[in-house]
């Protein structure tokens, strides 16, 4: 729930008591995945296997790197961790998308191959704000 990365996750700011049920839910759907460097958690994400004729593909979501964390590369390291992830799960496709408005994440995404695919129009609606953000679909086609 940090003001600076929150706006671009999937929840509303809420306090630790009401997140706990939405934690729990990602847990028992085993979507929910934690970056570890050995001492330190630094980042996490969620990632969703698609089924049947999207079989082939991979999707990021909430894509988040600990603040105290930051700088120190563990962005790229993750999706690297991430890509090879979907290699080992015979995906060809790793997709996500991303609010317009963080360059940050879209300079990683760059860096790591993927390529924007297009403009969805006030896809996310940030309700503490009263206002909607449009995302980037993005994509990696791995070979």
């Amino acid at each position: 729930m940090h003001p600076h990365i929150n706006p671009y996750l999937l929840y509303e700011v809420m306090d630790e008591t009401s997140f706990k049920p939405i934690f729990k839910n990602l847990l028992q759907e085993k979507v929910l995945f934690k970056f570890t460097n050995g001492i330190d958690d630094f980042g996490m994400c969620k990632l969703l296997l698609h089924k049947y004729r999207d079989a082939h593909k991979l999707y990021i979501g909430g894509f988040a790197i600990d603040t105290k964390q930051a700088g120190k590369n563990y962005g790229y390291t993750m999706m690297q961790e991430i890509i090879l992830f979907a290699k080992e799960n015979n995906r060809s496709r790793v997709e996500l998308t991303v609010s317009v408005e963080n360059g940050k994440a879209i300079a990683l995404y760059k860096k790591c191959g993927f390529e924007l695919e297009g403009t969805l129009k006030k896809f996310t609606h940030l309700k503490s704000e009263n206002r909607f953000v449009d995302e980037y679909m993005m994509c990696l086609i791995l070979k």
